[in-house]
């Protein structure tokens, strides 16, 4: 029986370990979901902690609120919690509801390491 080998979460081409084992640390990643062929959807996962950082940061800067596209909250940023978000994401129809990207930038991507 043959896999799907959808949903993938794509990140620049240059993230390798280091940048896996920093995600975690920061509490945060931008990625890109590809969920068939040529459908795309820019993603960001948080963690608890930076997410309030990043409201409070939005709030000292005069704005009422923070927002991020297709925002993912998890109770920490690693590769395999990501993964896991994915495909429970994805399982669910989440991706549905969002805008896929139409841009051709994707020759700088890469799986996750």
């Amino acid at each position: 029986m043959e896999t799907s080998p959808y949903p993938r979460v794509l990140v620049p081409n240059w993230a390798d370990e280091r940048v896996a084992f920093e995600m975690q640390l920061k509490g945060w990643l931008a990625a890109r979901v590809e969920t068939e062929k040529g459908k795309y959807y820019e993603v960001y996962f948080s963690d608890p902690l930076r997410l309030q950082q990043d409201m409070e940061e939005a709030i000292k800067n005069g704005a009422p609120c923070f927002t991020e596209p297709g925002l993912v909250i998890l109770p920490e940023v690693t590769i395999e919690t990501v993964e896991k978000a994915v495909r429970f994401l994805f399982k669910q129809g989440f991706f549905t509801y969002l805008r896929p990207d139409e841009t051709e930038q994707l020759s700088n991507r890469n799986k996750l390491p």
